[in-house]
């Protein structure tokens, strides 16, 4: 079975950071590093060479495959902040209906301007994703 391509790994969160090109999502994505860091308490680490995690947990397919992944994260991607919030969006419709323009995908959270949400929403949505997976195995189904 192959190898998952996106690994934690040694790089640089600051200098993967700094090399954002857009000044506005580089300093958005500053600023949400710095707040799920003092959410989670976690040391921001990178995963492949574009995802800065916290934490991990480890999942189980019924195939047999299985691996680690950030239990948050996020990157500056060009179109928008994307946030990973593994464990999914349904026990979060109270926060996301407090947060402020975004839009989700299965478990991601996209946000194109920080100042333009709740930061104290968003930190409890940080606190309880990190809450719900952070150092847990999780049986999952096949994406």
């Amino acid at each position: 079975m192959a190898e998952p391509k996106t690994t934690r790994n040694d790089g640089d969160v600051a200098a993967f950071l700094a090399a954002v090109a857009d000044p506005g999502r580089r300093a958005d994505a500053e600023a949400v590093c710095a707040l799920m860091a003092a959410a989670t308490g976690a040391e921001p680490v990178m995963w492949g060479s574009a995802i800065i995690g916290f934490g991990r947990y480890h999942y189980r397919y019924r195939t047999g495959r299985e691996g680690d992944w950030p239990a948050i994260g996020l990157s500056p991607r060009k179109q928008a902040l994307t946030l990973y919030v593994s464990a999914g969006f349904e026990a979060y419709e109270d926060l996301l209906s407090r947060l402020g323009p975004h839009t989700t995908g299965r478990s991601c959270l996209y946000l194109k301007r920080l100042a333009d949400v709740d930061q104290s929403v968003l930190k409890e949505l940080v606190i309880e994703g990190f809450r719900h997976l952070d150092g847990r195995t999780v049986a999952a189904e096949q994406p």
